[in-house]
């Protein structure tokens, strides 16, 4: 039913959007309430584990370097 004055489709469609912007902040509530229950590494562990990921990166960036140099001149003395 119709009440006088109101656009059927404009009510439906403010609804839509009005729903949307609920789920919307909804989410980002939720966000900010997940984010509340991690627990963070203390600033020595996000440190330590910081150079960790960092000396495991240069020492396989070496080996895969010496590795590619290696077959490189492997490559090239048997085949060229």
């Amino acid at each position: 039913m119709v009440s006088a004055g109101r656009n059927p489709l404009r009510s439906a469609m403010d609804e839509g959007v009005s729903r949307q912007r609920r789920r919307r902040f909804q989410f980002i509530a939720e966000v900010f309430s997940e984010l509340s229950r991690v627990t963070w590494p203390t600033r020595e562990e996000a440190i330590r584990l910081t150079l960790l990921v960092l000396s495991v990166a240069v020492i396989v960036g070496i080996f895969v370097g010496l590795w590619d140099f290696g077959l490189g001149r492997l490559a090239s003395r048997f085949l060229f």
